[in-house]
């Protein structure tokens, strides 16, 4: 996150993230691919809110989709996954410490 644009990467991740719901739909496709009609069968929601959802992940570029016959399937998308990766580690990093902040001032 050293840039402007990863910053707004890394929002528009959070935002997408904060959702209980979208979690479940990740933690789902943590195995693989999924059709629509399964995810609405295994999460217990309707069709119209998980398309919703499934278009927050998918414009944060957390998912990937592509269209068989009528049902579009799922997947996580491994590029955004590695990247939000990375910044895990920046933020892991950050956290453990090194010089104070009275350290680096005047």
């Amino acid at each position: 996150m050293r840039s402007v644009r990863d910053t707004q990467r890394a929002v528009r991740w959070f935002h997408a993230l904060s959702d209980a719901t979208r979690l479940r739909i990740v933690d789902r496709l943590i195995d693989g691919e999924q059709c629509v009609c399964v995810l609405m069968g295994e999460l217990g929601v309707s069709q119209s809110r998980l398309s919703f959802h499934l278009k927050t992940l998918k414009e944060a570029g957390i998912l990937r989709d592509r269209r068989q016959g009528r049902w579009i399937y799922y997947s996580l998308n491994p590029e955004s996954i590695e990247a939000m990766e990375r910044v895990a580690r920046i933020l892991k990093a950050g956290s453990r410490g090194g010089r104070s902040a009275a350290e680096k001032c005047c």
